[in-house]
């Protein structure tokens, strides 16, 4: 755990010792992997690698539970959270829904400079899958997902997309290692922006909802493939 770890120790002085700042801390280890799923979450360990007391990192471990992002075991001890097959259809199912409702509203709420950074980041994704940097393509990916979510300027589904996302950053292999499914995204993002360039919420919707079921069945087909 220590060594995974060291990236995340941060400074009284740059980040203040409270429970946000080692929640933020523990959450960033465990979305870029540093922490497994199973790992145990110890309090006291945790307390001595951050450099803080153990107060802010109970409080830090129930908000991760709360997040998703670990478990308390029977023994109530908390250990980081695992994602299932089951896990992985349901964070699809609902994050179809919540992407076609994004697209809907960025539609009808975004303009021609949400269009333009859309398309931008899309000409970024197509030069990152001309080079094969799959991890710059899947940062690029996530960000434009975002560009839609703030366009659509609703404070709840930006919540929930939020854990969405962390959901989708603990899969540990993005499946634009297929070349031919990076292909894929980048039609299906310029669907969707051209339903919202239009201005039409219900096109941008569907089209948006296309997107995630097709990332669905390749994620599926992936994992079948692993097991």
């Amino acid at each position: 755990m220590e060594a995974g770890l060291e990236t995340y120790v941060f400074t009284g002085a740059s980040r203040g010792h409270t429970p946000t700042a080692v929640t933020d801390a523990l959450r960033e280890a465990i979305l870029d992997g540093a922490l497994k799923p199973g790992e145990w979450l110890r309090e006291v360990d945790l307390a001595r690698i951050l450099s803080v007391s153990r107060t802010p990192v109970r409080e830090a471990l129930g908000r991760l539970v709360e997040e998703g992002l670990a478990v308390k075991t029977a023994h109530q001890g908390v250990v980081v959270a695992t994602l299932s097959f089951d896990d992985v259809l349901a964070l699809y199912a609902v994050r179809e829904q919540l992407e076609g409702l994004a697209a809907r509203l960025a539609a009808t709420r975004g303009g021609p400079e949400l269009v333009r950074r859309l398309e931008q980041v899309g000409e970024q994704m197509a030069q990152a899958a001309a080079e094969g940097d799959v991890s710059l393509m899947a940062r690029l990916n996530l960000e434009w997902h975002r560009l839609v979510r703030d366009a659509a300027n609703n404070t709840y589904l930006d919540r929930f997309l939020g854990q969405v996302e962390h959901a989708i950053r603990r899969l540990s292999v993005s499946t634009f290692a297929s070349e031919q499914r990076a292909v894929e995204v980048l039609a299906e993002h310029d669907n969707v922006v051209r339903a919202i360039e239009a201005r039409n919420g219900e096109v941008a919707e569907q089209e948006a909802k296309t997107h995630m079921r097709r990332a669905r069945e390749a994620r599926l087909a992936d994992l079948m493939r692993d097991t």
